[in-house]
């Protein structure tokens, strides 16, 4: 840490090696897209890299480098692209116990549920639930009071709850007359 503070590359490239798949993951969870994701963290790690010699506390580098990976993630989903695709997938009518399938088609309607949570919600519900944080720790992390996160966490839960629930509902088709 010190080396890497002082501009050896070596050094710094060694803390990457340790830190970038969890940066990544995290980056990742809050965007939902391999290549926004990997932007968000090649951002991060140059900011880490400019702002190392800055880090007062360098046994919280690991906390620190999710901050600038989470304030990346924002940077990153204010430039969202606009044009994505949206696929929809058709919801099985019901699912045998044990169906692999089933498994499969409530991961889709948690993610596209997920996808609709804003990117500050996305990151609380990440770090709390994907890595394990204390709400005290993601309002530090965050920069942001501590019942703000509690707000962000307790609303990004309900919503996700109210998607779910509304996907779960069967689709009603209204026959009409020819």
């Amino acid at each position: 840490m010190e080396r890497a503070s002082r501009g050896d590359r070596d050094a710094f490239a060694t803390l990457v090696r340790a830190h970038v798949d969890r940066c990544y993951g995290l980056a990742y969870r809050i965007l939902r897209d391999h290549h926004r994701a990997q932007d968000a963290t090649q951002q991060a790690l140059l900011g880490a890299w400019r702002d190392l010699p800055t880090l007062r506390e360098p046994e919280r580098f690991e906390a620190w480098l999710h901050r600038l990976v989470v304030h990346a993630c924002y940077v990153e989903a204010r430039t969202e692209r606009r044009s994505m695709a949206r696929v929809q997938a058709i919801r099985p009518t019901e699912a045998a116990p044990g169906d692999e399938m089933a498994a499969v088609g409530d991961r889709e309607l948690l993610d596209r549920a997920f996808r609709t949570l804003t990117p500050e919600h996305r990151s609380v519900v990440v770090l709390h639930h994907h890595h394990g944080y204390p709400l005290t720790e993601i309002a530090s992390l965050l920069g942001i009071p501590e019942g703000t996160a509690r707000s962000r966490l307790h609303y990004a839960v309900r919503h996700l709850r109210a998607e779910l629930d509304d996907a779960a509902r069967p689709v009603l088709i209204e026959e009409r007359p020819a």
